[in-house]
């Protein structure tokens, strides 16, 4: 990853998307793309798609732009921030830490409070997100309610940290990795005689909501859906959940349920072809990512689940390796030059 790329990735990261509230990065992915794009489309809900026109089969690319993260639901008379959860939040990571609101006049910080060991008789495990509050140290309510509304998205703080070699840590890497991905790609397989889609879908985590919408719209010939996968390639990993799949060695091909056999097939060939690092996990009923919706869109687009590692997934401190996430930009590429040697997309009865 070269320092052009590194930069647009750390303005990925740096921008907040919870789950319906998309529009900062969507705003610095549009304008990655633009330069490579002969349209870009934007629909009522903030999906974002660039199109590189082509005589070939239409291909796309997707990553979702949004994040984990919490949502105002009450604000009391002491001025504490009573939150919900924005799908699966761990309770046992919000505990304190800080946080920010992202409010209509601009940013407020926070802390998740958490009871001192001192002074608590036990921990409770069980305590839910919506069992704990955000302190933004207002004096009571009507001076909290003068910063926040009810609504208001809040994202948990966190550094961008180099860390060995090409791994970094930090939150939102779900999905700004893919969202990188499906911009990088795009822009590398500019020269291809595919049209090509590149889409950053919104709302996923709250169930790919998104891709239900740019797959009805566009109704492409297929689609490589981008997104994390878990590396539990570290102590005290469960074993029973785990896979071979580790951070560096490169991105990973699905196999199974959604992802379509064709199309999986063929990035394993581009991918040993272009002597580009690829692994393969297995799916045997859903992916739990915009594929399962990609798939089912219209009357079925074949649609492939395209992993990028990541380590302690939805937590501020999730850790990817860039040299996978270029691998798995060359691979989109070398895919899409090659679309029309794998098209149609159908399986052979």
């Amino acid at each position: 990853m070269d320092d052009d790329e590194r930069a647009f990735l750390d303005d990925l990261l740096a921008a907040p998307t919870p789950s319906g509230y998309e529009a900062p990065g969507q705003r610095v992915w549009l304008d990655r793309v633009e330069p490579a794009a002969d349209e870009l489309r934007t629909d009522d809900y903030g999906n974002a798609v660039a199109v590189s026109d082509g005589s070939g089969p239409a291909v796309a690319v997707a990553g979702h732009a949004d994040q984990i993260g919490l949502l105002v639901r009450e604000i009391d008379d002491d001025g504490h921030l009573h939150v919900g959860p924005v799908r699966s939040v761990d309770r046992t990571v919000t505990r304190g830490q800080g946080v920010t609101v992202h409010a209509d006049d601009g940013t407020v910080p926070g802390v998740v409070g958490q009871t001192a060991i001192h002074v608590r008789e036990e921990v409770d495990d069980d305590a839910s997100v919506a069992e704990q509050h955000v302190d933004i140290g207002a004096a009571d309510g009507d001076a909290a309610r003068e910063r926040v509304a009810v609504g208001d998205p809040v994202t948990v703080d966190g550094a961008v940290t180099d860390l060995q070699g090409s791994r970094i840590a930090g939150p939102g890497m779900d999905n700004r990795v893919g969202m990188w991905i499906a911009a990088e790609a795009f822009r590398r397989a500019a020269d291809a005689d595919a049209t090509v889609y590149a889409v950053s879908t919104v709302q996923e985590e709250i169930g790919r909501k998104g891709a239900g919408m740019v797959g009805f719209d566009l109704d492409p010939d297929a689609v490589i859906a981008a997104d994390v996968t878990h590396a539990l390639d570290y102590p005290a990993a469960p074993g029973e959940k785990g896979s071979d799949v580790a951070l560096g060695e490169g991105p990973v091909v699905t196999r199974g349920s959604t992802n379509h056999p064709v199309l999986a097939d063929a990035l394993r060939s581009v991918a040993a072809e272009d002597g580009v690092d690829a692994q393969v996990q297995a799916a045997p009923t859903h992916t739990l990512t915009d594929a399962d919706t990609f798939a089912t869109s219209r009357s079925g687009v074949p649609s492939v689940y395209l992993g990028l590692p990541n380590r302690y997934m939805h937590t501020p401190v999730e850790v990817v390796d860039t040299d996978d996430l270029t691998a798995a930009a060359d691979l989109f590429a070398g895919f899409a030059r090659s679309a029309d040697r794998y098209a149609p997309f159908a399986v052979d009865i």
